[in-house]
């Protein structure tokens, strides 16, 4: 098992796939009426159906070819969602102000990217794993180009040195979704294939 790092999805399919978070609950009805309603889960996990992407019979067999090279559901790789991709809303170009990074307290250099989602007073807080591109750092509203490193295959920003205790560290960029395969790619031999492709199931990993 393994991610290979440097494959993604291909991209013009990726464009046409359906699907999205899913964050599954337990829910008990009780005598009343009322619901009990609990999850194990602290964040949901994607799925997405690729074939709707499927437009060519070149499109068709980039897909069969990153199947074989991931052994099927074995090994995981990156997928470009179109309906999240940035530290913003997907229209607008990323800048540095976009997402909190953290607060520095003068002793830590390692800060995990995140992407903020608000409604009202409400948040919820999403690990981002997969950066990709350009990734924008500002420390106190200013962009800072300099003096840090990215880790494409964690989203760990590593400061040279510690920011200043009370300084305040955002980010923008894009991010990838890690995924694998989850079916068995059936594609019926003759010249309408492209319309006859059952599915193409990808899920989310929980890294």
């Amino acid at each position: 098992m393994a991610f290979l790092e440097d494959q993604v999805f291909p991209i013009h399919v990726s464009q046409g796939s359906v699907g999205g978070p899913d964050w599954p609950a337990e829910i008990v009805t009780l005598a009343s009426g009322r619901e009990e309603r609990n999850t194990a889960w602290s964040a949901p996990l994607r799925s997405y159906d690729a074939k709707f992407g499927v437009r060519t019979p070149a499109e068709l067999y980039a897909v069969l070819e990153l199947y074989l090279v991931a052994r099927g559901k074995l090994d995981g790789f990156r997928f470009h969602d179109w309906t999240d991709y940035r530290s913003g809303h997907p229209s607008q170009v990323p800048g540095h102000l976009d997402q909190s990074l953290g607060t520095g307290n003068g002793v830590q250099t390692q800060f995990q990217l995140t992407k903020r989602y608000t409604r009202g007073a409400h948040q919820f807080f999403r690990a981002i794993t997969k950066p990709f591109g350009t990734l924008s750092v500002g420390v106190n509203g200013v962009a800072t180009p300099a003096g840090w490193s990215l880790d494409t295959a964690t989203g760990l920003v590593t400061f040279a040195a510690p920011p200043a205790n009370g300084a305040v560290l955002t980010w923008g960029g894009q991010f990838h979704v890690p995924v694998r395969f989850d079916t068995r790619l059936d594609i019926v031999a003759r010249s309408a294939a492209i319309g006859d492709i059952p599915a193409i199931m990808l899920k989310e990993l929980r890294l």
